[in-house]
């Protein structure tokens, strides 16, 4: 492996939606510290830095986070933050880092990571995307793929085709078809089959190929990229952003070029312990519960006949008691209290659309 052709992105412009109270618009998921002293974004940064130097590690996010990510995270500089006006979705965000990665080398393989899910096993994702990148220099768009547990209807999933043989010693498979967030009963086959994956969001590809399939399926965004390129380094290259973006439709790179593309093949990444941070519910898969089966994070917490419940507050002084409940999940931040039901907590995204409706409470977003 090349290492100087090789770059890290990482995504990290999320709105702070899915773990709201604790997660708002100028503080989201991948600035919060729910595992240790760190954040999420600093775990992502760190994981990779192993393989990448900082010179070859790229955030995309947008102004209103740019500042307090650079401070979390100094070892990077300053220029390879690369500012997005406002979020037009990750097909925008892979191609800004695609064209800015592309006038440094036109060569390069770039791995398109996240920076708000958990990974337990860093080590082996670190050789998973040493074999991406000999994957991906053969041509081909490659995506990680996560072994499901349960029939999804949030998860995009990959099905597997052909055997393409083992690089650096794990299998790769040709990718047949992406589906993305199938409803119930097609998650339920597609788990029944056993050959299909949960789609992780993270890819790796030449910037080359990738940009050619720009050109080829999303043509608007293909041209302005190209413009945006024209001024590389250049005084004018961020007023050439801000006049794409703000004509720019948002869309995913999965619905924009993966479930299009033909080229692509799936590295099968059991035994990450990966996991979204998906909503709150889905701390229960990262950090360990007590004897009752509870998770206090923060919280000065008295339970009586409380079982399979998260209770965060931020504030020691204010003493939280629960008297015979159970999977609850109780987020106390001060200026606002979320209770819900676990199996409820994927609703909170659909809460804070409401809040963002309503001029009178949209100060809690």
């Amino acid at each position: 492996m090349k290492e100087q052709a090789y770059y890290a992105v990482i995504m990290a412009g999320g709105g702070g939606t899915r773990l709201w109270p604790l997660s708002r618009q100028t503080r989201p998921k991948q600035m919060l510290r729910l595992f240790d002293e760190r954040t999420l974004f600093q775990i992502a940064v760190e994981r990779v830095e192993e393989l990448f130097t900082s010179e070859r590690i790229l955030v995309v996010t947008v102004a209103e986070q740019a500042k307090e990510l650079q401070r979390q995270c100094p070892q990077l500089p300053v220029e390879n933050y690369l500012i997005e006006p406002m979020p037009r979705g990750t097909a925008s965000v892979v191609g800004l880092a695609a064209v800015a990665i592309q006038a440094r080398d036109p060569q390069a393989v770039m791995a398109v990571l996240t920076s708000d899910h958990y990974i337990r096993d860093e080590a082996l994702f670190r050789q998973i995307l040493a074999a991406a990148y000999e994957v991906a220099q053969e041509g081909y768009l490659v995506t990680l793929g996560i072994t499901p547990t349960y029939p999804a209807t949030g998860y995009g999933y990959v099905q597997r085709g052909k055997f393409l043989g083992n690089y650096e010693g794990f299998p790769v498979y040709r990718v047949v078809r992406f589906k993305e967030k199938p409803d119930e009963a097609a998650a339920q086959d597609m788990l029944a089959s056993g050959d299909h994956d949960w789609n992780s969001g993270m890819f790796i590809w030449r910037v080359d190929r990738i940009l050619d399939e720009f050109r080829q399926h999303m043509p608007a965004l293909y041209s302005g990229l190209q413009y945006i390129a024209a001024a590389e380094g250049k005084d004018e290259e961020a007023r050439r952003i801000q006049s794409v973006w703000k004509d720019l439709r948002s869309e995913t790179i999965d619905y924009g070029i993966m479930e299009y593309a033909r080229q692509v093949a799936v590295i099968p990444a059991a035994g990450l312990g990966w996991n979204d941070v998906g909503s709150w519910d889905s701390l229960f898969d990262v950090i360990p519960a007590d004897k009752d089966g509870n998770i206090l994070m923060g919280a000065n917490h008295m339970g009586l006949d409380t079982n399979r419940t998260l209770v965060f507050s931020g504030d020691d002084d204010k003493l939280i008691v629960t008297i015979g409940v159970n999977d609850l999940i109780i987020v106390d931040t001060g200026d606002a209290l979320l209770i819900c039901d676990r199996k409820q907590s994927q609703k909170v995204r659909n809460l804070v659309n409401q809040l963002k409706s309503s001029s009178d409470q949209s100060r809690y977003i």
